[in-house]
């Protein structure tokens, strides 16, 4: 059964396609809906997030055998993200988590939540867990800022908070420049779970302190912006963590064994990724945007022509105009003029390159120290 918030009665709700499917992509103005977003004015519906639950006394030890991350020690309230990897080192889910002392809160995209439940159902053995997907009984809503709004409204669900782009203990930064300059802290994210038979009681609550309804393109525009990846955007069946700079909150290199941490380790300390994350700003002047998987390539040189890359994300933003995640090879040159190839014959954007994952990124055993960002 699909998804429909009914959030999507509420006046000017156009409801978006594809991932974000059964929430509205904007209220009749995206780019108002971003700036109201920023200031803390506004909350996105992102009720097509999936919620897996995951319940009994071993659950923290559990998940932390399984993942890439360590939450034995997970506190009440406390936020964090993990990946479940093939044993090829490649992403296969990637998980936000909040814990309430009892359950363990999984949010994951919508398409992910009915595997990975069953999944780790499978994986169940003698522990004391149970594992429940209740993607049909839970909205969420996201927003910029904790929404103390929803404190008086009944049966609320914990809330995550992105620890994006704060480097997680056991984390390492492949990101061109230190955290203190990252863009992600311009964008701190909060997704609060809601039931979802109290959407419309939670949206009254914040429309009566002031808090207006924002649409999952507003959501999505910040997210780019910010540098932050998404599964089944940023990611295919190729990708590991390292290419889209996710050992930064959602790996513990010292932490043992599991699926696909070879990969880890070897790319890491003696290989480089080989392909990385980058930001394209985009030439304004068609009036639209490239679609998801639009090839880039060189402007210039004597590689063009010769595909480097797709286009994973895009969006229209508020200040900075058609921007864009991208996924190229490492070997592209981080100054090298790029364009991309609109749906249309003859459509080309020109893009310029802001490195996210720096191509020198890996190979941390001999290297200098104080090139890029360590563990901590």
């Amino acid at each position: 059964m699909t998804f429909s918030s009914p959030l999507l009665s509420r006046p000017g709700a156009v409801e978006a396609g594809g991932a974000d499917a059964g929430v509205a992509a904007h209220y009749g103005d995206p780019v108002r809906e971003q700036r109201a977003l920023v200031e803390g004015r506004a909350a996105a519906d992102l009720s097509f997030r999936g919620v897996v639950t995951v319940t009994g006394p071993d659950r923290l030890t559990w998940l932390t055998t399984l993942s890439s991350q360590q939450v034995a020690g997970l506190a009440p309230g406390e936020s964090a993200e993990l990946l479940l990897l093939s044993v090829q080192g490649r992403i296969e889910y990637d998980a936000r988590i909040v814990d309430d002392g009892t359950t363990a809160w999984l949010l994951v995209e919508a398409a992910e939540a009915g595997g990975l439940a069953a999944w780790l159902d499978s994986m169940r053995f003698m522990l004391r867990v149970e594992v429940a997907n209740v993607s049909d009984a839970w909205g969420v809503l996201g927003a910029v800022r904790q929404l103390d709004e929803l404190a008086g409204l009944g049966g609320v669900g914990p809330m995550w908070r992105d620890p994006w782009p704060h480097i997680a203990p056991g984390g390492f930064s492949y990101a061109a420049v230190p955290e203190d300059r990252h863009p992600g802290l311009e964008r701190p994210w909060f997704e609060h779970l809601v039931p979802a038979d109290r959407l419309g009681d939670a949206a009254a609550a914040l429309d009566g302190a002031g808090v207006a309804l924002a649409g999952s393109m507003a959501a999505d525009a910040l997210r780019i912006a910010a540098w932050r990846p998404r599964v089944g955007f940023e990611t295919d069946e190729k990708a590991i963590p390292h290419e889209l700079d996710l050992l930064r909150t959602a790996v513990h290199l010292a932490k043992g064994c599991y699926k696909g941490q070879e990969t880890i380790a070897r790319v890491h300390n003696l290989g480089h990724p080989p392909r990385r994350l980058v930001m394209l700003q985009l030439d304004g002047s068609a009036h639209t945007l490239p679609a998801v998987g639009s090839p880039v390539f060189p402007a210039t040189g004597d590689g063009a022509g010769k595909q480097v890359g797709r286009v994973t994300s895009a969006a229209l933003h508020y200040e900075m105009g058609p921007i864009a995640l991208a996924i190229v090879k490492r070997s592209t040159p981080p100054d090298l003029p790029l364009t991309v190839s609109g749906e249309a014959e003859g459509e080309v954007y020109a893009a310029a390159q802001e490195t996210i994952v720096a191509p020198e990124a890996g190979q941390v055993v001999h290297r200098p120290t104080g090139l890029l960002r360590g563990p901590r």
